[in-house]
């Protein structure tokens, strides 16, 4: 409680002093912009440390239900997680299905939950416990796309895009069990909306994870979130990076970019220079007061398609996650990674995730500490800008420092699987400093060499 006192007290120093600043230019803004023009973060006492999980309810247990998950929350919510990002929980298609299950994101119904999944009453079951544990609890929302036999498909052939003989069509070629949704309809976007809004009056959801939202018009988003927004202030995710998403309709989008990269240092393709380039680059393609970016190393797609941590982080998935944590963005964590989850899950058919004690348990929890108690490393305006420190020695060193008010951390990354020697060359590094991980003091002085082994990374707190 002492902890989200002091988050919102600081959060709404940071408004109430950029409201002071700006106040000549936001009445203007105001004057000029239409009612869709959001204002700073809805729920900015949780934002600013906000570390976000994704729920794979089909994988996750034995029972694979709702009920069986609920158990779980205490953990998470121990381990700093405060947003739960949940898969789709409505019906999947039988038509045209892959594998026994089919996908999640085919769905068949907007309104209703997957039996194998549990009872409605379930399902608000564990949003109520998730929200006595004060978490937010978001709906991946598929709306490019639906089932062959939703509900709609017959009544209302007109929802989606036909070609010249007038047959549905796919979005993609591949994507064979869905079919593709029209947004030059209105009927459908109205009632697109509508379904959204069931899940935050019927279920208190407090917003949305939106699936390929790149291939859904972006004006359709902008309107959909102010209406959503009369219902409940939403947070919204956005599984995409292009800028224009991110101006009224979201507050969180992915790093596509960012992952690829990471995987491609970890295979020896890249260097840290090339990653140094990504954060130059990146923050000025996004609105600076609002944009989050999430940073991760799985999710479901990577995880399922491309293989675990283990598989494309060898030797250095410990150190590409702790990236993530340290770095300008939001954090997530996929299901089972704090299990050591070393196996694709299956996607089209029951794979349980095996629930080991392992390291990883312990890893994350002190990741998410080390966020929510250093000011320097929180999300969006929250904390503060990363400025790189330059060293002597080649390109494989990543090292910078994030600074808020008395609050400096110093991240020093080798990100490759050959020892190297470190040696600042600029006194922004020096200091004397405590080791996160082992307490140790540090002291960073010019010119001093420093030893680092392959893939080893230093949090140094000042």
């Amino acid at each position: 409680m002492k902890r989200n006192i002091f988050i919102l007290f600081f959060a709404a120093i940071i408004i109430f002093a950029a409201s002071c600043n700006n106040s000549d230019d936001m009445q203007n803004d105001n004057q000029n912009n239409d009612s869709t023009k959001l204002t700073v973060y809805q729920y900015p006492d949780r934002i600013a440390t906000s570390i976000i999980y994704e729920v794979n309810i089909r994988q996750y247990t034995p029972e694979g239900t709702f009920a069986a998950f609920e158990a779980h929350l205490p953990r998470l919510k121990d381990m700093g997680i405060d947003i739960l990002w949940i898969m789709p929980v409505q019906p999947v298609g039988v038509k045209n299905r892959k594998g026994d299950l089919g996908s999640y994101y085919s769905i068949q119904n907007y309104i209703d939950v997957n039996p194998e999944f549990g009872t409605k009453d379930d399902f608000r079951s564990m949003i109520e416990k998730a929200h006595e544990l004060d978490m937010l609890v978001i709906l991946d929302w598929v709306a490019n796309h639906s089932s062959w036999d939703n509900v709609w498909i017959d009544e209302h052939p007109d929802w989606y895009t036909q070609d010249s003989a007038g047959n549905i069509v796919a979005p993609v070629e591949d994507w064979s069990d869905v079919a593709d949704l029209n947004y030059n309809n209105q009927e459908m976007r109205n009632e697109m909306v509508n379904s959204m809004k069931f899940w935050i009056e019927n279920f208190d959801i407090d917003g949305f994870r939106c699936d390929v939202a790149m291939m859904v018009p972006t004006d359709f988003w902008d309107s959909a979130r102010v209406e959503l927004d009369k219902v409940k202030p939403v947070f919204m995710l956005s599984e995409a990076e292009e800028p224009d998403l991110m101006e009224t309709a979201f507050d969180l989008n992915y790093t596509w970019d960012f992952l690829h990269l990471t995987e491609d240092i970890a295979k020896g393709n890249k260097r840290a220079v090339d990653l140094i380039d990504y954060f130059l680059n990146d923050p000025a393609k996004f609105p600076v007061d609002k944009a989050i970016r999430m940073n991760f190393t799985s999710n479901h797609d990577e995880n399922s398609w491309n293989g675990s941590v283990y598989e494309r982080y060898p030797n250095c998935y410990k150190t590409f996650a702790a990236l993530t944590f340290v770095v300008p963005g939001m954090p997530l964590i996929y299901s089972g990674q704090e299990a050591c989850l070393d196996k694709k899950l299956a996607f089209f058919t029951k794979d349980t995730i095996d629930w080991n004690d392992c390291d990883m348990t312990l890893f994350y929890k002190q990741l998410s500490d080390l966020k929510i108690n250093n000011s320097a490393l929180w999300n969006g305006i929250f904390g503060s800008n990363l400025e790189f420190v330059s060293t002597e020695n080649n390109e494989q060193i990543l090292t910078f420092f994030r600074q808020n008010h008395d609050n400096k951390i110093l991240c020093l990354f080798n990100l490759a699987d050959s020892p190297t020697d470190v040696k600042y060359t600029e006194i922004t590094a020096e200091g004397t400093y405590t080791d996160y991980f082992t307490g140790e003091t540090v002291e960073i002085n010019l010119n001093d060499t420093y030893h680092l082994k392959p893939w080893e990374f230093r949090i140094l707190i000042f």
